[in-house]
Order: structure tokens, then sequence, then C-alpha cells
């Protein structure tokens, strides 16, 4: 019982990354109709940019950790940086190709994705070596019915619920929100009803930037090392537990991140390289039995 409740924690600790960074896949979706494959690369920027961040703060360091107020600063400015390098890449690359057909977005998302990935990589302040994340938590650990949970596990598992629920009542009860859901459905009619479309796509970029560069504070935290290739396997998780819960879909991308993320805990128990392999597995039989996903929608395209 205590190695399967140590199994559950695990699943949630990484379920909570994958659906917080698979919020970000699904609000696109849901607003533009397009896969962003780049946003992957949000969460390697956040976590990147969080330890130089964390590096201004080293005077304010005891023992190698962080007072709370220098740990908020961090995050919030490591969140707000990562949120406006999402909006600038949507307004550079993305926006032009708005009305053009979606392989062309598609296509280019692939190539903004390699450039996110190699560019830190030549520049030689951080080039392709793994860095130690740093302690932005102090680590405590709890013994729960013969299970260990750390603080960080319970600080991030809090973090990713709240900041999920946040979302969810920011779309179904604010005017902002409001303003998503009517270009979501229609952008024409959203439009001529005096919506700024350009404004609400940059706003629900800058919401997933942000949310994976939280997702991305959360992963280094638990596995603290850093590197410019760690976005690439977790932003394909991601988007396949969002294609899991439903794409286009918030709830559905919550549920599809804790689905998967415990899948892989129990499976890699089973044997590693299964672990690997479950998350694709799922994504076969999801696309095979049910294509929009457990809380997603079969819609008709107009032609």
């Amino acid at each position: 019982m205590a190695t399967i409740l140590q199994y559950l924690v695990y699943g949630l600790q990484l379920g909570s990354v994958y659906a917080l960074l698979a919020l970000g896949y699904t609000m696109v979706y849901g607003i533009v109709g397009m896969i962003n494959t780049a946003h992957g690369d949000f969460l390697m920027i956040g976590a990147l940019g969080t330890y130089f961040i964390a590096k201004l703060f080293d005077s304010m360091s005891i023992d190698g950790t962080y007072p709370m107020l220098a740990v908020g600063c961090i995050i919030l400015i490591a969140t707000v940086m990562t949120g406006g390098i999402a909006v600038g890449v949507e307004a550079i690359a993305y926006r032009p190709l708005r009305n053009k057909p979606r392989m062309i977005a598609l296509i280019t998302a692939v190539g903004v994705s390699m450039f996110l990935t190699n560019f830190p990589r030549a520049l030689p302040f951080i080039g392709p070596n793994p860095r130690p994340f740093p302690t932005l938590f102090t680590p405590k650990t709890f013994n729960v019915l013969g299970a260990s949970i750390t603080s960080t596990q319970i600080i991030m598992i809090v973090l990713a619920a709240v900041t999920m629920l946040a979302l969810d009542r920011l779309v179904a009860k604010t005017k902002i929100g409001a303003q998503m859901r009517a270009v979501s459905m229609d952008k024409d009619a959203a439009s001529l009803m005096g919506i700024n479309i350009d404004k609400v796509i940059s706003i629900t970029f800058f919401i997933g930037g942000a949310l994976a560069a939280v997702s991305g504070i959360c992963y280094a935290s638990v596995y603290p090392q850093v590197e410019v290739y760690m976005g690439s396997w977790l932003g394909n998780m991601s988007f396949v537990s969002a294609v899991l819960g439903g794409i286009g879909d918030i709830r559905g991308a919550m549920l599809g991140g804790f689905i998967l993320g415990i899948a892989q805990i129990f499976a890699t128990a089973i044997n590693s390289t299964f672990g690997y392999a479950v998350g694709f597995i799922i994504l076969i039989v999801i696309l095979l039995v049910k294509p929009a996903g457990i809380m997603g929608k079969v819609t008709i395209e107009k032609v």
C-alpha cells in the first residue's frame, strides 16, 4: 500500500507538470486553431531564465536557499519574461500566418521550436551543458502512510492545482475569459462585436507562456537540472496529455496531464523502457477509440 501511494505521489508530481504545460497547448489550439509545437520550449526558457535570475539574488541566499520574498520575485520575473517571449513569438512568427492554411502555421511552429532550442545552445553563456537548478524551496520530508512526501512535491502539486483552478475561473467568469470563448467560437463574429482579436490572442499566448514557465520551475525543482533540450520530451508528453483530455478543453488538459503522469510512473515501475513508451501508446489508443479526447467534443468544420 505504501509503495502504491508513493508511486501515486510521483505520478501527481509529474502529472502537474504535464497538466500546466498542456494548458498552453489547449488554449492556443482552442482560440487560434493551431498546434504550437514550440510550446515545450517555453518551459525550457522559463527554467533557464529562473536559473539566471536566481543568480542575481545570490546575495540573499542562505546556505544555498532563498527567502520566500526572493523566491516570489524570481518566479514572478521568470513567468512574466517567458510570457512576454511567447507574445513576441506569436506577433513575429504566427500572426502574419493567421489566415494561411494550418499546415503552414504548423511548419512554422516546428521551425520556431528548432530556433528556440538551438539559439540558447549557441550562446556562450548558456551552451548545451546541463546546469544545476537552484534550491528555491527548503526541502522537508514527511511520512504519510509509509510514503515519503517532500515539501517541494507538496508545493509543486498545490501550486499546479491552484494555478489551473485560477485559469479555469478566469476563462469562465471574467470579461477577458468571455472574449477568449467568443474568439474561440467565431473570430469574425467576435471582431464585429468589437473584440480586439490580436489582444485576446496575445493574452492567450502570455498566459500559456507563463504557465509553461511555472511548469518548468516545478519540474526543475524536483529534478534539479536544466538544459536546452529539456522542453522537447516534456512538450511531447504534454501534447499527448492535451489530446488525451480533449485538446481545446481546459479541464480536459488538467485531467489528461494527471492521468498520463500517473500512468507513466506506474509503467516505469514495471519497466523503465515501457515508461517512455506508455505516453505514445495512450496517444494511439485515444486517437483510435475517442479522437476528441476524454472531455473533448467532436466538431464539424465548415468547408
